[in-house]
């Protein structure tokens, strides 16, 4: 799915052997909506650009759907960096994924397609569109925690700065979890990341 990029991204995707390669408005929130729109398979996998997923993920995703209770959800994070950092974050998602059951959009969602798109599909917001996705396939079934690593690029961190990154990151969910406007949190959010 392509939003506009400027990057030779699509180029790329067809060189590397991608069978369909789609494209949208920008925003990741409509992205996910043309794909889970254009998808015909039985079962349904959101996965960032930046994101690769561990060697048997397909059998693990597949077992775990092949219990009616379970609704979706999500692999395990893991950065690609080796800085003792990420490790410190890695336990965080985790401890906040074993907690809370709740996962983010860089460690890969998944979902069967058809309950999904009965159940509304995938909201449409300007930021925390993978917390409303969350939401829905809760209300699908029980969510699943697979061990197998959602591999997920440090960029961000590495050019906002760890520390700093995971602040922001922690302020504009503060902001949504107090039902701030979203469009607004997401203008701070954006002038944020290049500030």
């Amino acid at each position: 799915m392509d939003g506009g990029s400027r990057d030779g991204s699509t180029g790329l995707a067809a060189e590397l052997g991608a069978e369909r390669i789609l494209e949208c408005e920008p925003g990741r929130a409509q992205q996910l909506s043309a794909g889970l729109g254009a998808a015909s398979g039985e079962l349904v996998l959101f996965l960032h650009a930046d994101t690769r997923l561990e060697a048997g993920w397909d059998a693990s995703l597949r077992r775990a759907l092949g219990d009616p209770a379970i609704g979706g959800g999500a692999f395990r994070l893991a950065f690609d960096s080796p800085r003792p950092a990420y490790r410190v974050l890695e336990a965080g998602v985790a401890l906040r994924c074993r907690l809370l059951r709740l996962p983010y959009g860089d460690q890969g969602l998944f979902a069967r397609r058809k309950p999904l798109l009965e159940a509304g599909g995938v909201q449409c917001a300007p930021i925390f569109e993978d917390l409303d996705l969350v939401a829905r396939i809760r209300s699908l079934g029980r969510l699943a925690l697979l061990p197998e690593r959602a591999w997920t690029s440090p960029r961000r961190y590495e050019r906002n700065g760890v520390l700093r990154t995971v602040l922001r990151n922690n302020l504009a969910l503060a902001a949504y979890w107090l039902g701030r406007d979203r469009e607004r949190v997401a203008d701070w959010y954006r002038g944020e990341a290049h500030g």
